[in-house]
């Protein structure tokens, strides 16, 4: 007799009534998604937001229209068109929102598709009822509808952000964060704990430890701080004793093809998430998608954004809003000019050659902030350099003036790079322009920030400025140009004021 007959023979004795084949005697028991009990809460937190968001947003929009229009009293039927226009958006924008998968749990208080799902999501929702108002001859209010979609969709961001704002405050307090097992080999897998133990906000995994094939490989040794849990082998009996709800395989040449495939379908069965490190690192999601070739999935690496459209977009942009800023700012820039004059002797504005956009010399344009003869104190200071050991830097540096210390606080001694800006030698994002003599001492993984215009502003400034280390800044410089949209020097742009208002790491 086969197998399968005997597992149909004994579910046959315990169910006469309905024969059926258990699964579970073969290792594939049904799967029960579910989640926990916070995710549980957040996302009914998600849902209250969403369609608080959107009856705000309609009962605007029937304000806005009447200030505009006139009252609907006062128009047959325009009472009953907005109370419809009412009840209609709200449950349509809760339908079109969990339509574009903006409350799957993988997106929970991680990267930026929450947020892209719910613009989708508004693009869909004007479509979806411009279709119900024609196939089924319903009169929407189109004046409410035109005002209500802005504002529903900037509402609902503005609330799912504040609830991840609180959500990051929880993951750094050590809590809402999933058990995570890492899988692979020794190295792999120890680069992978690191990179999810050092952004808990984002992952928002624990990670217990690793299951590597050989637990007494020297890479461990190094590292103690990581627990070795196992071998490969064991990764599920580990799952199951500790209670973990993810497991990340890391690179392995024992941990792919067939026997990473059941090890997903033993996960499976587990109710335990999977998650596959490429082995790229530094690239952001929208540079990576999923082609087949022969049923094998492989991972395809668009080339970096630097020309095209949207880099010309970006460049246009750049002058146009710095001459508006420059012409805006030109009265604090005079203000400021006499400061810096009346505190020491010397030229207000000071000028610096920096390396550019393909290593192009230029002139970089600062408020003046030292005394005139700084340059020739340097050799004496070096030793008490504060800096990363590629730039000078110092907490207390004896050459800054009064007003130049203040100026530094705020970054305002960076406001007459606008004149680079207008002229097409900066950007007002990306790589911190370098000195010729950094240049020189590059590595060269580090010339790579020479591809892209450099910014008055970017990521390494907006992430701890001047207390970064080399290695962090150089790292952050080279993610920007590998992952560059125009969505993230918005993002950059609005977090730079943040910075600047702190005024830490400057100095």
């Amino acid at each position: 007799m086969s197998i399968a007959q005997e597992a149909h023979g004994r579910t046959a004795t315990t169910s006469s009534r309905v024969p059926h084949i258990d699964l579970a005697s073969f290792g594939h028991a049904q799967v029960r998604a579910g989640l926990a009990s916070w995710e549980k809460r957040y996302r009914r937190a998600v849902v209250a937001v969403d369609a608080l968001a959107a009856v705000v947003a309609v009962v605007v929009g029937i304000l806005g229209r009447n200030a505009v229009f006139g009252s609907a009293q006062t128009i047959p039927g325009q009472v009953e068109a907005g109370r419809l226009t009412l009840v209609v958006v709200a449950l349509a924008w809760l339908v079109v929102l969990a339509h574009n998968g903006a409350y799957a749990a993988r997106y929970i208080g991680a990267g930026t598709e929450e947020y892209r799902a719910v613009t989708r999501s508004a693009v869909g929702l004007v479509a979806l009822v411009a279709f119900a108002s024609f196939a089924l001859q319903l009169e929407f209010s189109r004046g409410t509808l035109f005002l209500s979609v802005p504002v529903m969709t900037v509402t609902t961001l503005a609330g799912r952000h504040a609830l991840r704002r609180r959500l990051v405050r929880a993951r750094l307090a050590g809590r809402n964060l999933r058990p995570t097992v890492v899988v692979g080999d020794a190295r792999a897998a120890l680069e992978v704990a690191h990179r999810i133990e050092q952004d808990p906000t984002t992952t928002g995994m624990k990670v217990l430890g690793v299951c590597v094939p050989d637990p007494q490989d020297h890479a461990l040794r190094h590292d103690p701080g990581v627990k070795v849990l196992g071998t490969e082998a064991d990764a599920l009996s580990v799952v199951d004793r500790l209670g973990a709800s993810a497991v990340a395989v890391a690179s392995s040449p024992t941990m792919s093809g067939h026997a990473l495939r059941r090890l997903g379908w033993a996960l499976e069965q587990r109710d335990v998430d999977l998650l596959v490190a490429p082995g790229v690192v530094e690239v952001a999601g929208p540079r990576l998608t999923m082609r087949r070739a022969a049923g094998l999935p492989m991972l395809h690496v668009e080339r970096p954004v630097q020309s095209g459209w949207r880099y010309t977009t970006k460049l246009a942009a750049d002058r146009i809003l710095g001459a508006l800023a420059l012409l805006a700012l030109s009265p604090v820039l005079l203000t400021l000019g006499v400061m810096v004059r009346r505190d020491s002797s010397g030229p207000a504005l000071f000028r610096q050659e920096r390396v550019g956009e393909g290593g192009r010399v230029f002139s970089m344009y600062k408020f003046r902030t030292m005394v005139v003869d700084a340059d020739r104190h340097l050799a004496g200071l070096e030793m008490q350099s504060d800096g990363n050991g590629v730039l000078f830097k110092m907490r207390t540096d004896p050459r800054v003036t009064k007003v130049g210390a203040v100026l530094r606080r705020f970054s305002l001694d960076e406001l007459p790079q606008l004149i680079n800006v207008v002229r097409g030698e900066m950007s007002l994002v990306g790589p911190r322009p370098p000195l010729r003599d950094e240049v020189d001492r590059y590595e060269s993984d580090a010339v790579r920030r020479l591809r892209v215009r450099p910014g008055m502003t970017g990521l390494w400034q907006v992430s701890g400025r001047s207390d970064l280390s080399w290695v962090d800044s150089v790292r952050l410089d080279l993610w920007y140009v590998d992952n560059w949209s125009l969505a993230l020097d918005g993002q950059i742009l609005l977090r730079t004021v943040k910075a600047v208002v702190r005024g830490s790491g400057a100095y």
